[in-house]
């Protein structure tokens, strides 16, 4: 029942698609980050669904492209894009730790951040616009966002933070922190699984990017910010979703995927 309930507290959390109201408590929270890539999961049938309406009514590849890119957007309510937004507004302000922080809890969007989103669906449109619409391109989205996901949990609680207050801090708090991490490792070999059945020896490829991100997420959080924060997951999360579509879209281009 525990595991019910942070099933739904993560996709009430982190997603916009209709779920029963969960049970909001400390003890239920437990299990949520755990929980994290199942969102990606869902994210990913949606575009399986997504990629087979495209095949039966016969559209392009561009849309099929735009829905890949702005679907992911719509089901999340753009919650990690806010991670994105926030972070780059923050790096590109160039003030000292404590300041960046403040600007991590402003509501407000900045320059640097209309420009980090407006170059991420760019970039993501047309990366998408090159990977052929069928179904084992959408399976490779659907690990791309559980991988993105489970990765994104595993830096909120493995990586130092010194955040006191605020989401993040919620979740490290309540988090069953070993037996998280075990799932989301568990999770992780799924991902790597399924990328290496779609792939080959090639399906390493993704997770050896998740896991470069995840290194430069480290180091930037600590130097720029003083440790990790929610925003700061979420745009991990972006990075290394961006980044498993470009090996994908350049196996594509090397007759590889």
């Amino acid at each position: 029942m525990r595991a019910w309930q942070a099933v739904l507290m993560a996709f009430s959390m982190f997603s916009r698609i209709p779920v029963p109201a969960p049970k909001w408590s400390e003890e239920n929270m437990r299990w949520l980050l755990a929980a994290f890539p199942l969102v990606g999961a869902a994210v990913g049938l949606m575009l399986m669904l997504w990629q087979a309406a495209c095949g039966w009514l016969g559209l392009s590849p561009l849309v099929w492209a735009a829905g890949a890119t702005l679907l992911p957007l719509l089901l999340t309510g753009g919650i990690h894009m806010d991670g994105l937004a926030d972070v780059a507004d923050a790096l590109g302000s160039h003030a000292a730790p404590q300041r960046k922080r403040e600007i991590l809890k402003d509501s407000h969007i900045g320059a640097f951040g209309v420009m980090a989103i407006s170059g991420f669906l760019l970039s993501y449109f047309a990366l998408a616009s090159q990977l052929a619409p069928t179904a084992k391109t959408a399976a490779l989205l659907l690990c791309s966002h559980m991988l993105s996901r489970t990765g994104s949990g595993l830096c909120s609680l493995c990586f130092a933070s010194t955040a006191k207050e605020g989401l993040l801090c919620s979740f490290r708090a309540s988090a069953e922190k070993r037996g998280s991490v075990m799932v989301l490792w568990l999770w992780a070999t799924v991902c790597v699984a399924g990328l290496c059945a779609l792939l080959g020896w090639r399906g390493l490829l993704p997770p050896l990017g998740a896991a470069c991100a995840a290194l430069y997420v480290r180091r930037m959080s600590v130097k720029e910010f003083g440790g990790m924060s929610g925003d700061i997951s979420g745009f991990y999360l972006q990075v290394t979703e961006l980044t498993t579509l470009l090996i994908f879209a350049a196996l594509e281009g090397a007759g590889q995927a």
